[in-house]
């Protein structure tokens, strides 16, 4: 019986051996594995990526092939033990999509295939807008801010600002919409300027909105003539940007007026810090 059991033993090994050999007697390839060794899935233009193609075990040599959406896109030999790799440079869009690599015997047929990776395209994210359904707001009123990049890979990240502070916890929107945020006008002081700022996974491609402001909306009675001026240079064209308020009238015998300069500071490299503004705001009453 002991015997028997032994005997059983061998043929199984045996079989299992002869299994794992081919007809010209190499082992029998593994469905090989296709790995990013160099650069990253997502892709901008004129980038390199490398990846590497093996099948264990194996006996050498092997012809590895990758293929790229089932087209035969470059083809080596191996005549060791070492993984086949692939650089890629990619230049155009019909670089992107998904590929896998075969592995096999030289002048067999068959061959297996490996897991597919897809490389994808990033692109750039354009400049935000920052609105508002209203521009004119008083004191108690609540107000929404939308700031939205219309073009970019997703996701896309947004961060809203008053001045140099930011005032809300990032958004990472998944969808092609806008990241929304909602403020309560609670004094004055909330009639600063604001901006955001967008970036997604492309390299060094953060970029700001241009400033918003809302404009006092709430009027009062004064037995002298209600004046007013507001007057915006683009922060764009110019390094400096003058917004004064309107003259507001507090009671009838007297008026203040509130007005900011704004000194805008351009961006010097580091895009973790806002290309924002530096408000300077000032409240005088006339007499």
């Amino acid at each position: 019986m002991f015997l028997l059991a032994i005997l059983l033993f061998s043929y199984c090994q045996m079989s299992q051996q002869i299994q794992k050999t081919t007809e010209n007697g190499k082992e029998m390839l593994s469905n090989p594995k296709l790995v990013l060794v160099q650069g990253t899935l997502n892709v901008v233009m004129k980038q390199n990526v490398t990846l590497s193609c093996l099948s264990e075990p194996g006996s050498p040599p092997v012809r590895y092939t990758l293929f790229k959406h089932n087209q035969q896109v470059s083809a080596l030999n191996r005549s060791d033990l070492m993984p086949a790799l692939f650089t890629l440079t990619i230049s155009s869009a019909s670089d992107m999509g998904e590929y896998k690599c075969k592995a096999e015997y030289n002048n067999s047929s068959g061959g297996k295939y490996s897991n597919s990776l897809n490389i994808t395209l990033i692109e750039p994210i354009s400049k935000p807008v920052l609105s508002s359904p209203t521009s004119q707001a008083k004191k108690g009123q609540n107000v929404t801010l939308s700031c939205f990049s219309e073009n970019g890979s997703l996701p896309i990240t947004y961060l809203f600002f008053k001045g140099t502070q930011n005032i809300s916890p990032q958004k990472t929107m998944q969808k092609r919409e806008a990241a929304v945020i909602f403020l309560f006008i609670d004094s004055l002081r909330d009639f600063g300027t604001y901006k955001c700022k967008a970036n997604n996974s492309f390299p060094n491609n953060t970029k700001y909105s241009n400033g918003f402001n809302f404009t006092l909306a709430e009027k009062f009675k004064s037995t002298r003539p209600s004046i007013g001026l507001t007057s915006t240079v683009n922060a764009e064209e110019s390094e400096n940007e003058v917004i004064y308020s309107e003259i507001e009238l507090v009671k009838p015998e007297e008026e203040y007026i509130n007005f900011c300069v704004i000194r805008r500071e351009e961006e010097k490299g580091n895009l973790e810090d806002p290309d924002l503004t530096e408000n300077t705001c000032t409240t005088k009453f006339l007499q």
